[in-house]
């Protein structure tokens, strides 16, 4: 008989609603285990053809003049500076960058005086643009270093915060058991102009785990990064000069640019002059937004498909391999030591995958994953349920690690996942050498690699040869690949 996994991971089946249910609503079936490496976008509520949506992002951008009036009429008090600028992290999204929970670090003094500062060099024509068609957020991570797409998403996400709780609640409303609502306070949802000061407002929202869940529409949600972004700034220069109307100046920029350039550039020098006519042009700034805006359909599509990718791998796939091991290896009701627990984990996870069809789950349209993050998300799903205490381990001294699997304060264990195509692997091999050789005063470690071909198979168990690893106890391969397996014959 089928054994499901002991405790729920998805909203869903956390609440007791259909997928359907929720597909119908547009929101994202989320893990309650996990943060998902999703986040709301602005530019996707700014090119919308919603009006609710166009909506928000005009609130966002009153926001933003606000207090950009403010920092040029008076020196703002500290405690203003708090009330206006500092904003937590909107954790019960569950949506974001925080691969071990949904903690995240809101928007604090760093974030707040880099938008205070920039006010005036940035966001001075917010409203009377000349080259764009609109006002953006996302200028200020173009300018300024430090501001990346967390603090964007987490700005923005705070901005529509009662937006995000209407929803929930329309949707709890209807399908949600009232036990398992609450009545929630929640602070800052709405400014008003006139005080000038956040008011609060009552919901009734889902409730579980000792704190309330916001549900997202799919359609304002992406993965990697926002549509407007530093990288695509630097990525796509040779496009936006071609762009800009004004002869004099595309010739200006062109040639400097070229000028910036050694005889035989590489890439860095190709990055580095795109930096420097940059700074001596800083109106290209608007030209490539302008261009962002000129294909904002790109910006649905592509979010569209990364978030079909997301809902394919991190809810479907995921939960089939939650499934394989509830039902074929007790893998839920393990118990001992962290080590040896995890060694049989990962023994378990190595069976399904190699040999019970659970290679599958690494594909997406035929492709495998490319991205760590990914498997690191797999790992901690699995986890749940379990009486260990898992946990991102942060760098230490010893080497970047994944994860911590912890029962009490004395014993714990080190699992670090790879992809077997890391071009770092060979260097971050060798530097597992010494964690083993000083392992008497050094928690135990163990390291999967997983591997979606023969020929990464082959170039793994070559480093490790070469580094005297090869059969360690705590290296554990994982054949992943579509091809034929014999996985008894490799050895391991």
């Amino acid at each position: 008989m089928d054994k499901t996994p002991t405790t729920p991971v998805y909203f869903a089946e956390c609440f007791g609603v259909s997928k359907t249910q929720l597909a119908r609503h547009g929101a994202f079936n989320i893990s309650l285990v996990t943060d998902l490496p999703l986040f709301i976008d602005p530019f996707l509520l700014f090119n919308s053809r919603k009006p609710q949506y166009q909506r928000l992002h005009d609130e966002i951008i009153r926001y933003l003049r606000f207090l950009r009036d403010k920092a040029a009429a008076e020196h703002l008090d500290p405690g203003l500076m708090t009330a206006w600028y500092h904003f937590p992290e909107v954790r019960q999204t569950w949506l974001g960058f925080s691969q071990s929970s949904n903690q995240g670090h809101g928007l604090g003094r760093d974030f707040a005086a880099s938008l205070h500062q920039n006010l005036h060099k940035i966001f001075h024509n917010f409203g009377n643009e000349q080259i764009t068609r609109g006002s953006h957020l996302e200028k200020l991570c173009l300018v300024k270093d430090g501001v990346g797409r967390d603090n964007i998403s987490d700005f923005t996400t705070n901005l529509i915060r009662r937006f995000l709780a209407e929803y929930t609640q329309r949707f709890a409303s209807k399908h949600i058991d009232p036990l398992l609502r609450k009545r929630i306070h929640l602070t800052k949802v709405r400014f008003n102009y006139d005080t000038e000061t956040w008011e609060s407002e009552w919901f009734d929202l889902p409730w579980r785990g000792g704190d309330y869940v916001l549900l997202t529409p799919k359609d304002m949600l992406t993965k990697d990064d926002t549509w407007i972004n530093k990288n695509d700034l630097v990525d796509d220069f040779d496009r936006i000069p071609a762009a800009i109307p004004n002869d004099a100046l595309r010739a200006q920029v062109n040639n400097y640019f070229r000028k910036q350039l050694p005889i035989e550039p590489s890439r860095k020098d190709e990055r580095e002059a795109v930096s420097r006519t940059i700074l001596e042009f800083p109106e290209l700034i608007d030209w490539y937004i302008r261009y962002k805006e000129e294909h904002g359909e790109d910006a649905e599509s592509i979010s569209a498909m990364r978030v079909a990718f997301s809902q394919a791998l991190y809810t479907e796939q995921f939960r089939e391999l939650r499934q394989l091991l509830a039902n074929t290896t007790g893998f839920f009701d393990l118990a001992g030591q962290t080590y040896a627990e995890a060694h049989q984990r990962v023994a378990f996870l190595k069976d399904v995958i190699e040999n019970k069809g659970g290679h599958r789950i690494f594909y997406v349209h035929g492709n495998p994953i490319e991205r760590e993050q990914d498997l690191h998300i797999l790992y901690r799903l699995t986890w749940h349920g379990t009486k260990m205490d898992v946990t991102r381990e942060a760098n230490d001294g010893r080497g970047p690690v994944d994860f911590k699997i912890s029962r009490g304060a004395k014993d714990k264990t080190l699992v670090e996942f790879k992809l077997a195509s890391n071009t770092q692997l060979a260097r971050n091999l060798k530097k597992q050498v010494e964690i083993y050789q000083r392992a008497s005063d050094a928690p135990r470690a163990i390291k999967v690699i997983v591997c979606f071909s023969d020929t990464e198979f082959e170039r793994v168990q070559r480093i490790l040869r070469e580094l005297n690893l090869l059969g360690h106890r705590d290296i554990v391969l994982i054949d992943a690949s579509q091809e034929n397996k014999v996985s008894a014959s490799k050895a391991r």
